[in-house]
């Protein structure tokens, strides 16, 4: 992985530290380095080589199971920066699940990125919204259909499949279908830990209205 490719996510780690925020968490809160063990500790010093960040986000509550947070470090390391169907795409599954989940944080970092890879302001906020945004190009409508129907139906159409299938081909909805997965995986250990948000970060809207 480049620095370049790393650098959405040095940017944001940089915003989150100069916000002076502190992150309110009922349930798990962030263990200092200090108080790492042996384990924790390894998980650390991978997570700094991979990332050439420390560990931040989902990954803080994650720590009190180690091998849970380098597992799923490892996977993010593809999904997020190396899928078959483009970041731009990826970013667009990320929003949906996060937005299917109310993830306040996972929103929070990820909509700036979405926009930055030339996801258009209404499509991002139609999603914010529930809404079903209009002026996709064809490539988001299949991957923003795909997600809406992994997550609210528990399975995709065949219709959808197809569509999916023969513009990124079988490795693509896999790999879309883990992007889902993954990202959920995170929104509800985020969820489960009650991990606040930056002081200047904003809650989504919760549904039912």
């Amino acid at each position: 992985m480049t620095r370049l490719a790393r650098l959405p996510a040095l940017l944001g780690l940089c915003a989150l530290l100069t916000s002076g925020a502190a992150f309110a968490q009922a349930r798990l809160a962030t263990i200092p380095p200090t108080a790492y063990t042996t384990e924790q500790q390894q998980a650390a010093d991978e997570f700094l080589a991979a990332r050439e960040v420390p560990v931040f986000g989902p990954f803080e509550p994650l720590m009190y199971s180690p091998q849970v947070m380098t597992l799923a470090r490892s996977m993010g390391d593809y999904l997020r920066y190396k899928p078959s169907i483009g970041t731009t795409l990826s970013e667009l599954a990320i929003l949906v699940t996060a937005r299917e989940w109310t993830q306040d944080y996972e929103w929070y970092v990820h909509a700036p990125i979405a926009l930055k890879n030339g996801i258009k302001p209404a499509v991002v906020d139609a999603i914010a919204d529930g809404r079903r945004p209009l002026g996709m190009s064809e490539d988001e409508e299949i991957v923003y259909d795909f997600c809406i129907e992994l997550h609210r139906n528990k399975r995709v159409s065949d219709a959808s499949y197809a569509r999916a299938e023969k513009r990124f081909g079988k490795p693509g909805v896999v790999d879309l279908t883990a992007i889902n997965g993954y990202y959920t995986l995170l929104a509800m250990q985020l969820n489960m830990a009650q991990y606040g948000l930056p002081a200047d970060g904003k809650l989504l809207e919760r549904f039912p209205k």
